[in-house]
């Protein structure tokens, strides 16, 4: 029903940046909250950021706040995920996801996603 492509993942070293990006299928992406997510190997997949309809309400997980800023441009369709001062740990497959309950705001709960994307590799060299 909803289509996620996420881009914008690659190498970098410690302290480098990188912007992901998630383009959205369909006609409803401003109904949506969205949400970035990440699993590194062997690990359980973690909540990273997410956003609320009309980017009013974000929140973070701690190990990145201060670092990563979500956005989002609903004319285009597209949530953002700006990763600055990149760590090692940040090393992992990134997921966008959108959450189409209406009674919600923001949620850091992986099971209330509706749709994922199909993931994109970030790696941080130390």
């Amino acid at each position: 029903q909803v289509q996620l492509v996420e881009s914008g993942g690659g190498s970098v070293q410690t302290g480098g940046s990188l912007r992901l990006s998630c383009a959205a299928s369909g006609r409803a992406f401003s109904t949506y909250i969205m949400g970035w997510f990440r699993q590194a190997p062997g690990k359980e997949r973690a909540f990273v950021a997410t956003i609320s309809r009309s980017s009013g309400t974000t929140d973070y997980a701690a190990s990145v706040k201060g670092r990563f800023t979500i956005s989002r441009d609903n004319a285009n369709n597209t949530v953002y995920l700006q990763m600055n001062s990149l760590k090692p740990e940040d090393t992992a497959v990134y997921y966008c996801a959108a959450d189409t309950n209406r009674l919600r705001v923001v949620t850091a709960r992986d099971y209330e996603y509706d749709y994922w994307g199909q993931g994109t590799q970030v790696t941080v060299s130390s």
